[in-house]
């Protein structure tokens, strides 16, 4: 069959970019080359030129003239390649803007999709919530937070316990006031400091107290034999 119909031509890649600008690239670095080598070239002239002129020997015009001719050329090929670096720079420059704009675009795109599908998960989402629903949920329980008050306050009731007047208890609390203030009495402590000191020392014989009592040698009156 294929020798009948024959084959078909392969299509070619379709042209990228990335591709077309590293092409340009290569390019433009290969003619940079060729000006680099063409500035060695014309310094060597421009040498041979000075020589010729300022040297001690004699040079005849004719060979002046080809050495600037040869020079000349190399500078022609030079501005030319030059002006190719320019065009090149620029087409570089061209498609590299380009490819910004097309791949902004295409995350423009994505963004764009990736919020439309947002959006659509969000209603659906919205479909299982109701706001009424919710209000009553609220209102539920808010029903039942005042239900359990309700259940402590009653469990927390006293039994058995007497009526008491607001009146009487203020009036009892001003007077208890009073009372504490009244009681602020220190005297008991001079009392205390004014008692008999504990007596110190070993005992001793028989003596007599200020009041001529005999005593002890613990300093108690002693107790008249029988």
């Amino acid at each position: 069959m294929n020798r009948i119909f024959g084959r078909g031509k392969p299509k070619s890649p379709t042209p990228n970019l990335s591709d077309c600008i590293g092409n340009v690239d290569a390019r433009s670095e290969s003619i940079e080359k060729k000006i680099g080598r063409l500035d060695v070239e014309l310094v060597k002239y421009k040498d041979q030129m000075k020589k010729m002129r300022d040297g001690p020997s004699k040079v005849s015009q004719t060979q002046q003239n080809m050495v600037k001719q040869k020079a000349l050329r190399v500078l022609k090929q030079k501005r030319m390649y030059e002006g190719q670096r320019e065009q090149l720079a620029q087409q570089s420059f061209n498609m590299e803007q380009t490819n910004y704009t097309i791949q902004t675009l295409k995350d423009t795109k994505t963004t764009v999709e990736a919020m439309k599908i947002g959006a659509k998960e969000m209603k659906s989402a919205y479909k299982d919530v109701k706001v009424d629903q919710i209000d009553d949920l609220q209102d539920q329980l808010g029903d039942m937070m005042e239900d359990a008050s309700e259940v402590q306050e009653a469990l927390s009731r006293s039994y058995g316990t007497p009526d008491i007047d607001e009146d009487d208890l203020e009036a009892e609390l001003d007077a208890l006031g009073d009372e504490l203030l009244l009681d602020d009495d220190s005297s008991y402590l001079e009392d205390a400091s004014a008692s008999p000191s504990i007596p110190e020392g070993m005992p001793s014989d028989a003596k007599k107290n200020k009041d001529g009592v005999l005593v002890d040698e613990f300093g108690l009156p002693q107790i008249p034999a029988s």
